[in-house]
């Protein structure tokens, strides 16, 4: 990859539609908003609104705070707008190329250990749903949608090429350009984080495979939805992905014989 482009200032204008959203609500707010008033107002999770306004911090865009308290109890944290925006110039994409090719180049199996850290993210900016409460296969998928929009993926769901199976077309990654290189940790993370997501919400459907770059702008994830009642989450995960079709069940693909992840990379 040329240096010139991982040396090249982030463009941190493109913040997602709902990113932008809490950026706006704090700009108009007349003094610092919680999580919980994000949350509230704009019908996100609570961790789904921490990772929005931690993102904003990070960016420069808005501050974190901590307001005094009268009575006992945790002092609460608000976050403020930034007037004038970012100090300077950020590189995100620099960092998570290196971070990325750590894992690819050290790791003995890149794609699982993703995969587990994608799992961990999704539970954690899901809502489990109250005790004994069950969904239909169709009602988690659309959850599992709500999701991704909050995450930038751009999803939409669609039928499944079998009886019981949906997909769920992602035309817009968050971290093409890195996946493009490094597709077994950052396809296997995608997946990870639907799986986690699903287990989350003890969803009767399992997210069996994600084909990254099927089209330029498209990946396409397939899940299959379980008719029994049973939570497929709570099934103990086999210690090896199994392969098939030319890609594994962690979502990397593999070439004859090869590996994901010591081959050539998937193109575009």
């Amino acid at each position: 990859m040329d240096a010139e482009q991982l040396l090249a200032p982030e463009d941190t204008s493109p913040l997602g539609r709902s990113r932008a959203d809490v950026l706006d609500m704090l700009r108009t707010a007349d003094g610092p908003l919680g999580v919980r008033d994000i949350a509230q107002r704009m019908g996100l999770h609570p961790n789904t609104a921490r990772f929005h306004l931690e993102a904003l911090v990070e960016a420069g865009l808005a501050t974190r705070e901590t307001e005094e308290r009268e009575t006992p109890g945790r002092p609460r944290i608000g976050y403020r707008a930034v007037a004038d925006g970012p100090a300077g110039p950020r590189r995100y994409r620099l960092l998570a190329e290196m971070l990325t090719s750590l894992i690819a180049g050290t790791m003995p199996d890149p794609a699982r250990g993703s995969e587990e850290a994608g799992r961990e993210w999704g539970a954690y900016l899901t809502d489990q749903p109250p005790p004994y409460q069950r969904q239909t296969a169709a009602g988690a998928v659309d959850r599992l949608v709500g999701i991704l929009a909050d995450l930038g993926f751009s999803p939409q769901a669609a039928s499944g090429p079998e009886a019981g199976q949906f997909q769920v077309h992602l035309r817009q990654c968050p971290f093409r350009e890195v996946a493009e290189r490094h597709s077994e940790v950052i396809c296997s993370l995608h997946l990870g984080l639907m799986r986690g997501a699903l287990d989350r919400m003890r969803a009767p459907v399992t997210a069996d495979r994600l084909e990254p770059f099927v089209e330029p702008a498209l990946c396409i994830a397939t899940l299959t939805g379980h008719g029994d009642g049973t939570w497929p989450g709570d099934a103990a995960e086999p210690a090896d992905s199994a392969t098939r079709g030319g890609r594994t069940e962690s979502g990397s693909q593999t070439g004859s014989g090869t590996q994901a992840g010591h081959g050539e990379q998937p193109g575009r």
